[in-house]
């Protein structure tokens, strides 16, 4: 009965901070709003100038922060699950940085040439990049059996393909450096409803898929023999996990570049205040703590230093950092007890 009451309560908390950063997201701005206001413009009886604020800048900026926050905290949670480390995810294992190194070169390979991408092309491209990182780590994994130099081999894949991707960048024509510049380091900014549209189908059926692994995941936690004893066909499953952990990485990349630490926090936090680490308690309390996260960080970034933007991964860095610092002197600690 605790744990239930534990669940309602931790569900309630994410679910009403979502809908107070959702609404603070779009009062605020070089153009504020107040309340009575936004829900008049929602409701269709808005002036002219205020519709055009928030259904065509904000309110696609704010549901790509919730999209692509939730989906990064799930691509890090199975990234955990699937490697069985506390600070594997994204980000730090260089599938971000991969997929970032692909997108760029296809963007600026298209450009150059008048060649105008869609969103399925961004895609594509960066899960390209992301599978090929996330080979890369798999292979070295099979001759690597100490976790902790796996990570530290991810960050060396990531380091190498920013160092590539930054290259890369300098060559590009002077009138998308500024565009390359502001995606590389992260942005939710410049998406439109027909990229809102891509995102919530990738995400959706990503994230629905990985709900649906729960059973499976749960055992696989128990030790990979465990997963075997219950029926769990553990090669099919891995297989399954690495593609939707990459594909969900590679969609936040292709919009939004790289987001650091999000995949990593996020995930501590809610098994924090969850109590459990229950794939079919956690994967949907990560999605949504994911869409807070994200959705708090990118108002600091828009409005801190107002009208000057900070790329959303300056911010997620500052609040992400200090977690996994956290989590890997707790794990020490428990090390030596």
């Amino acid at each position: 009965m605790k744990r239930k009451v534990r669940y309602i309560t931790g569900f309630s908390l994410i679910s009403a901070g979502l809908v107070i950063l959702f609404f603070v997201s779009l009062a605020c701005g070089s153009v504020k709003f107040s309340l009575s206001e936004i829900t008049a413009i929602l409701c269709g009886t808005g002036d002219t100038t205020g519709k055009n604020i928030i259904f065509q800048i904000r309110l696609p900026r704010v549901t790509a922060s919730v999209l692509l926050g939730g989906a990064l905290s799930v691509s890090g949670f199975l990234l955990q699950t699937f490697f069985s480390n506390p600070i594997a995810s994204p980000f730090v294992l260089g599938i971000s940085s991969g997929a970032k190194l692909a997108t760029a070169v296809v963007m600026i390979f298209c450009t150059g040439r008048g060649i105008i991408l869609g969103s399925v092309s961004l895609v594509l491209s960066a899960f390209v990049g992301a599978m090929s990182a996330t080979g890369f780590i798999l292979a070295l994994s099979g001759r690597i059996k100490n976790m902790s130099v796996l990570v530290v081999c991810g960050v060396m894949v990531g380091y190498i393909c920013t160092a590539v991707t930054d290259i890369i960048i300098n060559f590009a024509d002077d009138s998308n450096i500024i565009n390359l510049h502001n995606w590389s380091v992260g942005s939710f900014s410049g998406t439109d409803w027909g990229d809102i549209k891509v995102i919530a189908i990738i995400v959706t059926v990503c994230v629905i898929m990985a709900f649906l692994l729960s059973k499976p995941m749960n055992a696989y936690q128990m030790g990979e023999g465990y997963a075997l004893n219950m029926g769990v066909n553990v090669k099919l499953f891995r297989l399954e996990v690495i593609l939707l952990s990459s594909i969900l990485s590679a969609c936040v990349t292709a919009f939004a570049g790289v987001v650091s630490f999000v995949g990593i926090a996020v995930p501590h936090i809610v098994k924090s205040l969850f109590g459990t680490a229950k794939p079919i308690v956690i994967i949907p309390a990560c999605f949504l703590g994911g869409g807070c996260f994200c959705l708090l960080c990118d108002l600091i970034a828009r409005t801190l230093f107002s009208p000057t933007e900070l790329g959303i991964s300056s911010v997620t860095a500052v609040f992400g950092a200090p977690i996994v610092l956290w989590v890997m002197l707790g794990k020490r600690r428990r090390t030596a007890l």
